[in-house]
């Protein structure tokens, strides 16, 4: 079966986390990814957990790419690179804004080679403004965009997540970003920059804040794990030490779920009726949600709220995610060769598309593995790339 992007050349030049992640995500539909590393290679490589030497992040976001070593900041690296742009859709990169200038490889440079090149751009705060020279990170993002001021318990301080949540959002959006651009590229015939500020992406996804602040001068508070918008909302404990979370979103659940845990006399008070007023008594609610929940095993709490149609899910770690049917039944966690580790189990592809389904077709490859193969395409001979070695060019 054909894949959506074959044919596609996408060339991954962008280290860590939000720029890789965007490639990956192309190069899962189909897309030909060369990643196009430094010879120390990239970061992620070494970043988070490791087994016998190997990087296992860099096992799941190097996945479907081919490997190369190339040093851009040398005058042989950007004659490389410019051949290789020449018939390349797509250049991602993370260098900070003026780097791909001062290499001569700016998208003037680029576009003259290939007018029809999408140059994705993705860095901290943009390309412009008092702080595009600053070192950009998504912990940053997350920060200035308003997350961790809104995230933790209301008397705690501002919480950060545990993981790159800003990086991954804007992994996705510039995928959204890259496929746009192509698609007018069938209308004009030509590329463009896409301009990706990590700490945009994540500003949109925390809803109503700007507007709510713009119109009526509010500003949202910590509120632990509950909502200001609805309640019951929270996590609650069951009895054999384990953990559920609820959600009371719809009015019909709120009122399901009282009567579940016998309280159905609430669904009569006339503050009730709104998800913001149901808020404003979250103690009252919360007592006795977590009162009944409290009492029981998490396997019968699930199981009541299922056949009571409210909404409730097991809070989980990797291990349970693993174990759970409906995890399974998806194909959520898929299991994938590796020539290094063997097989390893990873999530699998983002979403499942009916004609044209991504794949795992490999594993992050090791450092340089497909260099000589993908240079020959450019003309660069085995004399040739022992010389660039020699010179630390290629690694």
């Amino acid at each position: 079966m054909a894949r959506a992007l074959e044919g596609l050349r996408v060339i991954d030049t962008a280290t860590l986390f939000a720029g890789p992640l965007a490639a990956t995500l192309l190069g899962d539909f189909g897309a030909e990814v060369v990643k196009v590393e430094h010879p120390r290679g990239d970061p992620v490589r070494s970043h988070g957990a490791s087994k016998d030497g190997v990087g296992l992040w860099w096992k799941m976001i190097g996945r479907n790419k081919k490997a190369i070593t190339l040093y851009l900041g040398s005058p042989e690296g950007q004659e490389i690179f410019r051949a290789m742009v020449a018939d390349a859709d797509v250049v991602i990169e993370n260098f900070r804004p003026g780097t791909l200038e001062k290499w001569g490889l700016g998208y003037d440079a680029l576009s003259a080679i290939n007018p029809g090149l999408v140059l994705a751009r993705v860095t901290g705060f943009g390309q412009f403004g008092p702080y595009a020279g600053r070192p950009g990170f998504g912990t940053l993002a997350e920060a200035m965009s308003g997350f961790a001021a809104i995230t933790g318990e209301p008397d705690g301080p501002p919480t950060l997540p545990p993981f790159g949540l800003a990086d991954g959002i804007t992994a996705l959006t510039t995928a959204f970003a890259v496929m746009t651009a192509l698609r007018a590229r069938e209308h004009t015939g030509r590329g463009q920059v896409v301009d990706m500020a990590i700490i945009e992406p994540i500003l949109t996804l925390l809803g109503p804040q700007i507007i709510a602040y713009d119109q009526l001068g509010v500003l949202q508070e910590r509120t632990g794990n509950r909502s200001s918008n609805n309640a019951p909302r929270n996590t609650y404990r069951t009895r054999d030490g384990k953990w559920v979370a609820v959600s009371t979103s719809a009015q019909s659940i709120a009122e399901r779920v009282m009567r579940l845990v016998g309280r159905p006399e609430f669904v009569a008070e006339p503050w009730f009726a709104s998800g913001a007023e149901r808020a404003q008594h979250a103690d009252e609610l919360d007592a006795a949600v977590g009162g009944w929940i409290a009492d029981r095993d998490r396997a019968e709490v699930i199981a009541a709220f299922e056949e009571a149609q409210a909404a409730v899910a097991p809070i989980y770690d990797a291990a349970d995610v693993l174990a759970d049917p409906q995890f399974a039944a998806l194909g959520t966690i898929a299991t994938v060769p590796d020539d290094e580790l063997g097989p390893v189990r990873m999530q699998n592809i983002l979403f499942r598309l009916s004609e044209t389904p991504g794949e795992i077709r490999s594993t992050g490859p090791a450092l340089g593995a497909h260099t000589e193969e993908f240079l020959a395409r450019y003309g660069v001979t085995a004399e040739r790339l022992a010389d660039l070695r020699a010179k630390g060019v290629v690694g």
